[in-house]
C-alpha cells in the first residue's frame, strides 16, 4: 500500500506520565527538565516516540486533564520554552513527541468558563459549554440521569439556577462541540503545537465529544441470556445509540483535524483514546480521512487466555485492515492496573469497556511477571504499532497498598472512598539507588510514595542483567527495529495445540506463546531471536514466549 510506510504504522511509543517520570527541580513532581535528562535512556531503550500526558497550565484537579490554557505549560512542569527545547532535543535523539490533547472539556478555571459564569443563563459565553435548566420543581433536579465517570451525577448547579455538564469532575465542564467557536479554537490549538514541532497528539476521550442534542436519559443495557467464556463483546454489549459516547457525528470533527495535520510536513499523526462497543465501531475512527490510529483496548482488557487473545487479534486486524489502518497494541496505561498485577491473579480474566477492572484473589507476582514478559513479546510481534507505559519495561507491579492519606485521584473522593482510583499505577518510577526516591529526584519526597522493595526494579539495577525485564525489552525492541518481518504488515497463524499461540510473519519469523499449563516443544527453527525466559531442551514452559527464525 505504501512505498515507504509512515512511521506511525509501526511505531513503538513510550508513554510518559510526566509527574511520575523524572523530577528535575527537586519538588517531588516529575517535569520537563527531568524528562530532558532521561532522553538518552529512552533512546537506549529503542522507542520511536514519546506520548506525554497533559503538561498544560492547570489547577490539577485531575492531574492536568483539567486544562486552563492549552497554549501554555503549567509551572509545575516548566515553561513553554522548556517544552520547545524538549521537542528539539528529542528529535535530535531520533524520538518524536506526541502531547496529550483534552478536547472533551476544559478546567473550570479556563477563561471561557469563567466568562460563562459571569455572563449568566442563555448567554453566548455559555453556549460554548453544555448548560441547561434543571428538571422538577424550580429546576432543582439535574437535566437528565447522566453520571460522572468519577462517580456521582454529571451535573452541577450554579447559584443562578443553570446546570452544567461534566462527564468527569465538576472542575471539568464539558465543551459544546456543536458550537463553531469550539471547533475553530481546537484547530487553532493544533496549529499552535504543530508549528512548534510536535509530531502528533493523543486525543483524550476521543469518543465523547458529541452529545445527543436532546440530552435524553441513559438507555438500559440488554444482557444476553447466556454468557460463555468466548461470548463476543458485541454480543454482551451490542452497540446502542448512546447519548454521549461514540456518536457518529464525532467523525466530522476528526476529518477536519486530519486536514490540519496534513498541512504540516513530517507525517504528523493522531492516536485516539476511543472506547467503542465493537471493533467495527473503533475502526470508524481510523478511516483514511480520519484519525491515524486508535488504542486497542480490547487487547489490554483481554485476560490471559489463548482463545480470547486470538479472537481479539483476529477481530482487530480484520476490522482495522478493512479501512487500511494499522493496529495499535497496548498492555497498560495510567488509567488501569499494571498488567503484571492483572496477570498475577487466577483467573487473569477479561473485563469490558463499561466496567472498571477489579482484582480478584491473591496476587502471585512471580506468575504475573512471567506472563508479562511473554505478553511483551506477543505484543511487539503483532502487526502494527505498540505503546509501552513507563515502568512497564521495568516490570513494575501495581502499588496496591498506598495509604489512604496518600491517594490523590479524584475518583477516591468522588466515590465516597469506595474506589481507590488510579494512583497505584502512577507511582514515580525507580531509576537508581537502594532507597526511595530511587533517583527520581533530589529534594522533596515523590508526590506518591514508592514501595520499600523497588531497589531491584530500578533502571540501574536492571541494566546489563540479561535476566531483567529491562534487558528483555531492550533486546526485543532492537530485534523488532532490525527485523524486516516486524512492525506493520500481515501475519499467519500456525497450527498449535490448545493454549498455545503460534504465528509467522514473512520473511522467516515465528512467535510462539505458551498460555497452557503444559510444556510445548518448539517447532523446527534455525535461530532463537528472543526468549521471555530460559529454555531447556527446546521446550517452551508455560507462560513463556519466544521469537524464532525459520
Amino acid at each position: 500500500m505504501y512505498l515507504t510506510a509512515p512511521w506511525w504504522r509501526s511505531a513503538v511509543i513510550y508513554q510518559v506520565y510526566i509527574r511520575s517520570f523524572a523530577d528535575g527541580n527537586g519538588d517531588g513532581i516529575g517535569d520537563i527538565a527531568g524528562l530532558r535528562t532521561r532522553l538518552p535512556y529512552l533512546k537506549s531503550l529503542g522507542v520511536d516516540a514519546i506520548w506525554i500526558n497533559p503538561w498544560y497550565k492547570s489547577p490539577m484537579a485531575d492531574h492536568g486533564y483539567d486544562v486552563a490554557d492549552f497554549r501554555d505549560i503549567d509551572p509545575l512542569f516548566g515553561t513553554l520554552t522548556d517544552a520547545e527545547r524538549l521537542i528539539e532535543e528529542a528529535h535530535a535523539h531520533g524520538i518524536r513527541v506526541i502531547p496529550d490533547l483534552v478536547p472533551n472539556h476544559t478546567s473550570d478555571q479556563h477563561a471561557w468558563f469563567q466568562a460563562a459564569l459571569r455572563a449568566g443563563p442563555d448567554s453566548p459565553e455559555r453556549a460554548r459549554y453544555v448548560f441547561r435548566p434543571g428538571r422538577g420543581p424550580g429546576g432543582s433536579e439535574p437535566p437528565n440521569d447522566w453520571v460522572s465517570c468519577f462517580g456521582g451525577p454529571a451535573w452541577t448547579r450554579l447559584p443562578d439556577g443553570d446546570w452544567y455538564l461534566h462527564l468527569f469532575a465538576p472542575e471539568q465542564p464539558d465543551l459544546n462541540w456543536q458550537h463553531s467557536e469550539v471547533r475553530e479554537e481546537f484547530e487553532s490549538i493544533l496549529r499552535f503545537w504543530f508549528s512548534r514541532g510536535v509530531d502528533g497528539f493523543r486525543i483524550d476521550v476521543a469518543h465523547g465529544l458529541i452529545k445527543h442534542p436532546e440530552l435524553p436519559d441513559l438507555p438500559p443495557r440488554a444482557e444476553p441470556a447466556v454468557v460463555g467464556p468466548l461470548t463476543r463483546r458485541d454480543e454482551i454489549h451490542p452497540h446502542l445509540d448512546h447519548p454521549h459516547w461514540d456518536r457518529d457525528e464525532v467523525h466530522e470533527i476528526y476529518r477536519a483535524w486530519r486536514k490540519v495535520a496534513d498541512e504540516f510536513p513530517g507525517e504528523r499523526s493522531f492516536v485516539a483514546e476511543a472506547w467503542a462497543d465493537t471493533p467495527e465501531r473503533l475502526a470508524a475512527y481510523v478511516r483514511a480521512d480520519g484519525l491515524h490510529t486508535a488504542f486497542n483496548f480490547d487487547f489490554l482488557m483481554c485476560g490471559w487466555d489463548a482463545k480470547d487473545l486470538r479472537a481479539v487479534v483476529d477481530d482487530s486486524l480484520a476490522m482495522l485492515g478493512a479501512v487500511g489502518a494499522p493496529a495499535t497494541w497496548v498492555l497498560s496505561n495510567h488509567d488501569v492496573m499494571r498488567h503484571p498485577s492483572r496477570y498475577g491473579r487466577t483467573p487473569a480474566r477479561s473485563w469490558t469497556v463499561d466496567a472498571r477492572y477489579e482484582p480478584e484473589g491473591p496476587l502471585d507476582l512471580a506468575l504475573g511477571v512471567r506472563r508479562a514478559r511473554a505478553a511483551a513479546l506477543l505484543m511487539l510481534a503483532l502487526p502494527g504499532g505498540a505503546y509501552v507505559y513507563q515502568g512497564e519495561e521495568l516490570g513494575l507491579p501495581e502499588v496496591e497498598d498506598l495509604p489512604e492519606s496518600a491517594l490523590q485521584d479524584p475518583i477516591w473522593e468522588r466515590s465516597g472512598h469506595t474506589d481507590r482510583g488510579r494512583d497505584g499505577c502512577r507511582v514515580p518510577i525507580p531509576w537508581s539507588g537502594v532507597t526511595a526516591p530511587y533517583g527520581f529526584g533530589a529534594g522533596a519526597g515523590p508526590w506518591l510514595p514508592q514501595p520499600d522493595d523497588w531497589a531491584d526494579l530500578s533502571v540501574e539495577a536492571q541494566t546489563a542483567d540479561p535476566a531483567a525485564m529491562l534487558e528483555l525489552y531492550r533486546t526485543a525492541l532492537r530485534v523488532r527495529r532490525a527485523h524486516p518481518a516486524l512492525g506493520d504488515g500481515t501475519m499467519t497463524w500456525r497450527d498449535a495445540p490448545e493454549g498455545v499461540l503460534s504465528f509467522s510473519r514473512e520473511p522467516g519469523f515465528v512467535c510462539v506463546v505458551n498460555l497452557s499449563t503444559e510444556p510445548y516443544e518448539l517447532p523446527g527453527h534455525s535461530a532463537l531471536l528472543v526468549s521471555s525466559g530460559p529454555l531447556e531442551g527446546g521446550v517452551l514452559a508455560p507462560d513463556q514466549a519466544v521469537w524464532l527464525t525459520v
